[in-house]
């Protein structure tokens, strides 16, 4: 026998043999029939094809809903008038919340603040330099009244904090809720600073308040209105201000303590993402790659070799400004990121994946 002829043979016996055990299982099936007797309904819908007088007509599958009509704009309107259209998804308002934000007074920290105010939030501006914050609130609530004259402006107060004290920080938050409501719905951990000086030669007290402010200070502020909110059984954001420097190394410039810090920001995120997932907690970190603050940029003033260095760096070709920060903190913070949590966003330019 040629191996095509029986090659051919074995298929037939193999179609033979599943077409016995179809129709054996075709028997011992239950018939559905009653079912279809039994519901009538099922019989007179439009799309049972029982006949070819009733298969659906083409498109008829694309509604959901028959009684459901969709009126579109007259073939002489190229477009629908501005008026009709929201600028945005309502689940990325901030309307009704109130957010927290340390170190608000200036840099990363301030502009992030303005964005959640044009967002829609009551804001507590955190700050060692509560001075610095209440003229920089009184800037925020006229250029909130000039961009939106028709609204109610929001309501801004500043506190003064050392985050890195535990005593500090529970006045701190006592304070804020009784200044909006005993209220506190989302959190930007915005309070840090770097140094850069070699590892051997960095004094250790300097070492222990760079960490007091950015790991200590993450670390009280979270978990003072994470009880807060358990206590209130409400559900909150919180968006904790880390670095790329948290998963990178920065050259050239030395900063093993500040790269530290930043890591233990990224983590501490992403463990209290789940402890508190169930409490309704959601708990985020936002990575900055090289910003041009006020700081920086006179940093860069004098080595115009590092900028150069720093920018070669970047897939974009430039360094960020705070503003690139505004859209992911208002995201975080907003509805429209429920179900994020845990989550690095790194707003780098794309120069930690290049």
């Amino acid at each position: 026998m040629s191996l095509p002829t029986r090659a051919l043979r074995l298929s037939g016996s193999a179609v033979l043999s599943r077409t016995r055990t179809a129709a054996a299982a075709a028997r011992s099936a239950p018939s559905v029939v009653p079912f279809l007797n039994q519901n009538k309904n099922f019989h007179s819908s439009p799309y049972f094809l029982t006949s070819k007088a009733n298969q659906p007509s083409p498109g008829e599958f694309s509604r959901t809903d028959p009684k459901i009509k969709t009126t579109y704009p007259g073939d002489d309107s190229s477009e629908l008038p501005s008026s009709t259209l929201s600028p945005t998804l309502p689940s990325f308002s901030l309307q009704g919340k109130v957010v927290v934000i340390t170190g608000g007074a200036r840099g990363l920290g301030l502009v992030m603040g303005q964005g959640i105010v044009h967002s829609g939030a009551d804001l507590a501006i955190v700050d060692l330099n509560q001075e610095e914050a209440s003229v920089q609130a009184k800037e925020l609530v006229e250029s909130f009244k000039k961009m939106h004259p028709n609204a109610r402006p929001p309501k801004i107060t500043t506190h003064q904090c050392d985050v890195s004290s535990e005593t500090s920080v529970s006045s701190c938050v006592a304070d804020i809720l009784a200044s909006h409501n005993n209220k506190i719905d989302g959190l930007v951990t915005s309070a840090g600073f770097v140094e850069n000086m070699d590892a051997v030669n960095y004094p250790i007290d300097r070492v222990r308040k760079l960490w007091g402010v950015n790991v200590d200070g993450t670390y009280l502020f979270a978990t003072e209105i994470a009880r807060h909110l358990m206590e209130r059984k409400a559900k909150g954001s919180m968006v904790f201000i880390g670095s790329m420097s948290g998963a990178i190394v920065n050259v050239p410039q030395p900063q093993a303590p500040y790269n530290a810090s930043k890591a233990a920001v990224r983590h501490l995120a992403a463990s209290f993402s789940v402890e508190w997932a169930k409490a309704g907690i959601r708990v985020n970190c936002i990575s900055p790659g090289y910003m041009l603050t006020a700081l920086t940029k006179k940093i860069l003033d004098d080595k115009p070799d590092l900028k150069k260095q720093w920018t070669s760096l970047i897939p974009q070709g430039k360094m960020g400004s705070p503003e690139d920060l505004m859209g992911p903190v208002t995201f975080l913070l907003s509805d429209a990121s429920s179900y994020v949590t845990g989550a690095e966003l790194r707003v780098d330019g794309g120069y930690t994946v290049a």
